[in-house]
């Protein structure tokens, strides 16, 4: 009997910023965040490599990105669709 655990992976939307790379593309991913003091929500964007195999997203598709395991020093997520 194998024990395998079922992996529960975080998913993210965001806009690809550059796909420049073979098989890589950087996905910029917006939220908000709540201000500890003030209460007051703002917005904050951080930039991630995602794995692309076929090179067919372009700059300005919005994807949705799934973590994975590390793929290269900077790659530990997947692109997994368009929407």
């Amino acid at each position: 009997m194998e024990n395998k655990k079922e992996v529960k992976r975080r998913k993210l939307e965001g806009v690809v910023v550059s796909d420049k790379m073979e098989k890589t593309a950087t996905v910029e991913v917006e939220r908000f965040k709540k201000h500890s003091r003030y209460l007051k929500y703002f917005k904050t964007s951080k930039k991630y490599k995602a794995h692309d195999e076929k090179n067919e997203y372009k700059t300005g598709d919005k994807v949705v990105i799934e973590s994975s395991r590390p793929l290269s020093k900077d790659k530990r997520w997947v692109i997994v669709s368009k929407i």
